[in-house]
């Protein structure tokens, strides 16, 4: 199972300069509720909600969305090894629990700073660079 960090649901959304591979599409994937809220947030700053809208729909609908249970909330409250961004807590502690509760769960993030968490937390990283 691939958890999905916000930022490659944005990359693949606006096209950047990095983008997953489409491979990574065809995977169990699993993501922090949170993600939701960050990807449309972000597109209605950038005013492309009504342009971007229906592949936002359509990229989430596709990911199984994990909501802030207590459990989640409470390991996020604990310290990290290393220091995170309160979002990034989140989303750490969203796949801390999942491998808690046996799942075999890797990361995909961008964001250089949760990768290096996710490691710090002998979590998987998933290779985002096209082979």
């Amino acid at each position: 199972m691939i958890y999905l960090d916000t930022s490659v649901v944005l990359a693949q959304l606006l096209a950047e300069d990095h983008r997953p591979p489409a491979s990574l599409w065809d995977e169990a994937l699993v993501a922090s509720r949170l993600m939701e809220y960050e990807v449309w947030t972000r597109l209605h700053a950038r005013g492309l909600a009504e342009s971007h809208g229906e592949a936002a729909s359509g990229l989430i609908g596709r990911v199984a969305l994990l909501e802030l249970s207590p459990p989640v909330l409470a390991r996020a409250l604990d310290a990290f090894p290393v220091s995170v961004r309160t979002l990034d807590a989140l989303h750490l502690a969203s796949c801390d629990y999942l491998r808690n509760q046996g799942q075999s769960v890797s990361l995909a993030s961008y964001d250089h700073r949760m990768t290096t968490a996710a490691r710090a937390l002998a979590m998987p990283v998933y290779d985002l660079e096209p082979s």
